[in-house]
């Protein structure tokens, strides 16, 4: 991509943003992304062949630095319980610095929920994170950290409980200290997961 397309993508996807954190996903129409962006609408569809694509765009380019800081987590961590508190420390960094994507994030879905081929698009990193986290159970079992608990029911377990908190969070911002509540749920399952003392 040349760099005045990939600049001129960067500001669309940046004035999407702003106006779904604004107005909302919904009450936000393509001429007004673009004319924010200071972009023609040919230079939208250009880059994105739907309001849709542009939502899934910022919401990749959202999960990719999660995913770039929980490998980090990993790599930084001397054993998987200890990576998986590091990564409930960076969840609730995630929900202080982003409690209006999560907002976005929920409309979003609300929305995807009528059309199954936007649904599949929108669901499929909740998918992942649980195949990311059960991977994660699997290796404390082999590693002798983890009772033999079932991977896929923990990872359920841990995903649900981080949604859990965050929507709580969206509902009632003040009623709880909600990154401090991510990371003292998701130390009790993993001391819940954690092999007995000899």
């Amino acid at each position: 991509m040349q760099p005045r397309s990939l600049e001129t993508r960067l500001q669309l996807m940046e004035a999407a943003l702003r106006l779904f954190s604004q107005r909302g996903y919904q009450a936000t129409s393509v001429a007004e992304i673009c004319s924010a962006a200071g972009a023609s609408k040919g230079a939208f569809y250009h880059h994105f062949p739907t309001k849709q694509a542009i939502f899934l765009a910022l919401m990749e380019a959202w999960l990719a630095d999660l995913d770039r800081s929980f490998q980090q987590a990993y790599q930084d961590s001397a054993d998987i319980p200890t990576a998986l508190l590091q990564m409930s420390r960076i969840a609730g960094q995630v929900f202080r610095a982003a409690d209006v994507n999560l907002a976005i994030l929920l409309e979003f879905w609300v929305q995807a929920q009528r059309d199954p081929e936007l649904w599949q698009a929108a669901i499929a990193p909740y998918h992942r994170y649980q195949q990311y986290f059960a991977g994660l159970i699997r290796s404390g079992i082999q590693g002798g950290a983890f009772r033999s608990v079932h991977p896929d029911t923990a990872a359920r377990l841990l995903v649900a409980t981080a949604l859990g908190l965050l929507m709580q969070g969206l509902f009632d911002p003040q009623g709880a200290d909600w990154p401090a509540e991510i990371e003292s749920s998701v130390r009790l399952l993993v001391e819940g997961f954690a092999c007995p003392a000899a």
